[in-house]
Order: C-alpha cells, then structure tokens, then sequence
C-alpha cells in the first residue's frame, strides 16, 4: 500500500503546533529588550500577575484614573512624617491625592482596614528597607488606623525598627531601617565600609516576622558625593571602588541567601517590592509644580537594578514575591513633595525655587496609597 505524500509535512506542522503551544510564546518577544513590561517572567513570581481560565491580568499596566472617593484618609493622620503632609505644608493643589491605578483588564480592590486587620490578626509584618519604605509604612498605618480607637494602638521603638500595634488584632505593622539590607560599619579612622557579606546586624530584627517587604535600590546608585560608603569589603579584601550594579548584585545575593537559609516559606512569606523611580533630572526641578500623571511615558527604560534584582531571586530556593511598581509609579511625577517637604512662611512662598526640591519621597496621601492596595490585594491569596 503506499504511503500517504503528506505524512512528513503533517508531522511537522503538528510539531510546530506542539512546540508553540508549550512554550506560550513567540521568539520575537524574546528578542524584545522592552518585554519586561508586558510578559511575565516565568522564574520570578510577579506579585501583579494574576491567572485564571479566562484572562490575565497584569497589575503593573494600566493608567492612572482620577477618583473623587480618594483618598482614603487626610494629610492629619498623626503618623505621618512633616516631609511627606504636602498639604499641611501649604501645596496649593491636591488632585495629586484623587488618583488611583486601572490595570488592563481588571481592578485592584478599594482598601478595607477593618478586613485587613482581620486577615492579619496575631500576625507581624514588617516593611524592610530606606526612607521611601519608611515612606510606604507611614501609608500603610495611615490606611489602618483611623478604623482603632485611639486607646488600643501605639507605635513601639527597637533599634533600627518601630512598630505600630493594633492592639484588639494583636497585629503590628513594623519598619526595619536597612537602605542597603547589609551591614555598614565604622572602620579605621572612622571610614565607612559597606561589608556586602555581612547582613546578621540587620537580618536578626526580621525573624520571627509572618510577612516582610523588601526594598532597597536608591542608596545603591548615589553618587560619590552622596555615597553613603567609603570603602567595600568582601571577604578579607577592601575595594575602594566598584561598578554600582556588580556590587548591588552582591549585596542581594547576601541577602537572598540569608533568606532561603533562615525563612521557612510555611511561615513566613517575602514581597521584594521594586524600585520607586525618582524624577531628579533638571536638579530636582522635574516635579515642581506638575499637577497631574503622564498618560505614558516618552520612552521605557529597564533600571539596572531591576535586571539585577531579577537575577537574583531567579537563583533562590526561597519563593520571593516581585512586586512592580516601577512604570506605574514612573508616570506620576506629579506626586512628589518637591518644595513642599517642609512648612515656607509668606516670604519663603514668593521664592519657592530658592528652596531644595524632592522629587525622589512622595506625598501622603498619594502613590504609596495605591502600592499597599496592591500589597493588600497579594495578601489575600
């Protein structure tokens, strides 16, 4: 009998078919530098990414969309730091407050503080990193307190760390100060020296801790005037110098392998949450005076530091949640203090641009407000 003319064709077509259907996508994404946006990182657990048997949905796009119900408490909450109650400081607009994150094809859910705090009964969480983590905490309290009465919640102090307590849920939501997760010393001559094997004096304030949120990027990348270092130390060798982004690589494989050590992920779960981008450019001046978000940005950038923190947990036994935040918060350079971090009399607010201007921290309420819904809503699973 003889053979059917198409049976190679056929097989090949099909295996094509197959090979497709594996791998669940082209190989011109792969070549894409800006994929990083838009498809998930199979090795890293995007905290955004949620599945089901009908949609995905990406957290990290989307656009901003203005909201009169926000915010979700005022600039009185009496846990906020002065640099960041834009509105006490006398910023004369506050749609900046009024925003909130639409995702494509999905939504993120209103924070509810008495439903948070039920979840997070007899449990600790605690937010590890700089001043912008700091930054995040003071929202994170923000968004719970207002449903405590005023006898049954206190903020503690512990070293490097302070604590809020929920005293009816047994619940405190906790800051550790760690910019740069490990360990940064006096030496001889009172030098600085950023030791990037060594992390035990800030690792022993997180255990014992059910939910940790990491941060650390911006301390990284300062420049020599504004490093926080003078020397690197690895080992028994001492480097004066070295390529920011080698050495950050080195920190966080300090850090992620002092987490898959010492983390249980029965017990404990890890967000590593990514860079909140700073829009320094023009000295400082880029976020005077905007008053609402980009509606895209002009180009897209892929940080340094996120390629490397990628990396990084890729290589971890431990399963550490990614949380992107980056291009969302990229396009609300309208949310940063600027000149408005602190109180300027009448004579002051003639001259505004003879006064600093941050454009790295944000405004309370604002776009931390919005990370810690998307935290919330991870929390939930």
């Amino acid at each position: 009998m003889a053979k059917p003319k198409f049976q190679l064709p056929c097989f090949i077509l099909f295996l094509s078919i197959f090979l497709c259907l594996f791998h669940g996508e082209s190989s011109e994404l792969e070549l894409d530098d800006e994929s990083w946006l838009n498809e998930e990182d199979n090795e890293v657990i995007m905290v955004q990414s949620r599945h089901d048997s009908r949609n995905k949905c990406d957290f990290s796009t989307g656009k901003w969309v203005y909201d009169l119900s926000y915010p979700l408490y005022d600039s009185s909450c009496p846990y906020l730091s002065t640099a960041v109650t834009c509105q006490k400081n006398g910023r004369p607009d506050s749609d900046y407050e009024k925003w909130k994150w639409k995702p494509q094809g999905c939504s993120i859910p209103r924070f509810d503080a008495l439903n948070f705090l039920g979840r997070m009964r007899r449990k600790r969480i605690m937010l590890v990193g700089d001043s912008i983590m700091r930054n995040q905490w003071e929202s994170l309290v923000c968004l719970v307190q207002g449903v405590i009465p005023t006898g049954r919640k206190r903020v503690t102090y512990s070293g490097p760390s302070m604590a809020f307590h929920a005293m009816d849920f047994e619940t405190s939501i906790e800051f550790s100060w760690a910019p740069l997760l490990v360990e940064l010393k006096k030496g001889p001559k009172n030098k600085r020296i950023l030791h990037l094997d060594l992390i035990e004096d800030n690792a022993k304030y997180w255990r014992g801790v059910d939910i940790l949120v990491f941060d650390s990027a911006h301390w990284w990348t300062h420049s020599d005037q504004w490093s926080s270092w003078d020397y690197f130390m690895e080992g028994n060798g001492l480097f004066k110098s070295m390529n920011p982004m080698v050495a950050y690589e080195k920190g966080l494989t300090t850090w992620a392998r002092w987490v898959d050590l010492n983390l249980d992920p029965r017990k404990t779960k890890v967000i590593f949450r990514s860079m909140s981008p700073r829009h320094n450019r023009e000295n400082g001046w880029k976020c005077y005076n905007q008053k609402q978000p980009l509606a895209f940005l002009s180009h897209q950038h892929v940080p340094g530091q996120m390629l490397v923190l990628q990396g990084v947990l890729r290589r971890m036994r431990f399963p550490v949640y990614l949380q992107d935040i980056t291009t969302m918060s990229a396009l609300r350079k309208d949310g940063h203090p600027s000149v408005y971090g602190r109180v300027m009399d009448q004579a002051e607010k003639q001259h505004p641009r003879d006064f600093s201007s941050d454009c790295s921290h944000w405004c309370l309420p604002g776009v931390p407000d919005i990370w810690n819904e998307l935290l919330n809503d991870l929390l939930k699973e």
